[in-house]
């Protein structure tokens, strides 16, 4: 069971609940966000990409989803059933990086083999969920960044989960750093099939805490349990489970 434990917001006096583990929280009466083991305030930017779907909306949108796709069963949209819609607002790190590798390697697929060097030049937003052992597609999911405003404790649904973040800025920064530095290791293979060698130059921007809002939904279809998560500011899948589909030869 997990202990859920209060500070006082030192702005406005109210009680403020967070887990063990967390190290950044919003007083939802009056929107300070603060730092837990000092109490002081967040400094640093706190954004908000406001949702924009009800509950009623969110299952159109599921249904349409459903619809679409020749992957997903004929009958999927007519004979599943929602059983969970709840509106999340999740914690994020946005860290823009400037990110160049250059390498060598060892390109096999010619013979002889042929030595080959290569540049990676890219720039990233690059997005960070803030919470720890926690599976959520951050490659897959396009956050709308342009449409953040200043955090409004106002604007988020009274239904709404609002988490807090259980890493900092400098943890953001280095999980970001050693993502990318994955990601252009995956990138330089698709050009060579052994690297020897390989330098990376990356320059860290100022980084945005940001909450955003994604609908999971829980649906179930023939007996079986399935998940989808909903960007709430665009109405998009990020991500969805679908059922197997049976094909018959005859």
């Amino acid at each position: 069971m997990t202990i859920v434990q209060e500070i006082r917001c030192s702005h406005c006096g109210a009680p403020i609940s967070f887990n063990p583990g967390e190290i950044l929280a919003t007083c939802r009466y009056c929107g300070f966000t603060a730092v837990i083991e000092t109490g002081k305030a967040f400094t640093l930017e706190h954004s908000i990409i406001l949702n924009e779907y009800d509950s009623t909306q969110a299952e159109d949108l599921v249904r349409n989803w459903m619809k679409s796709g020749f992957l997903k069963p004929g009958d999927l949209a007519r004979s599943s059933k929602i059983q969970e819609k709840s509106l999340m607002y999740l914690p994020f790190w946005i860290v823009p990086v400037t990110a160049t590798t250059t390498y060598k390697g060892v390109f096999e697929r010619l013979v002889p083999p042929v030595v080959k060097e290569g540049k990676i030049e890219k720039k990233y937003n690059w997005l960070i969920l803030a919470r720890k052992a926690t599976e959520f597609p951050t490659r897959e999911y396009d956050v709308p960044i342009e449409g953040k405003i200043p955090y409004d404790f106002r604007k988020i649904e009274g239904f709404a989960k609002v988490l807090n973040s259980e890493m900092d800025k400098g943890e953001a920064v280095e999980l970001a750093r050693q993502q990318i530095e994955s990601h252009h290791q995956f990138l330089a293979r698709q050009d060579i099939d052994k690297i020897i060698e390989m330098k990376n130059d990356i320059f860290i921007g100022d980084s945005v805490y940001l909450h955003a809002p994604v609908w999971f939904i829980g649906y179930t279809y023939k007996g079986e349990r399935y998940s989808i998560l909903l960007d709430g500011a665009t109405g998009t899948v990020i991500k969805g489970d679908i059922p197997p589909t049976r094909f018959s030869l005859f």
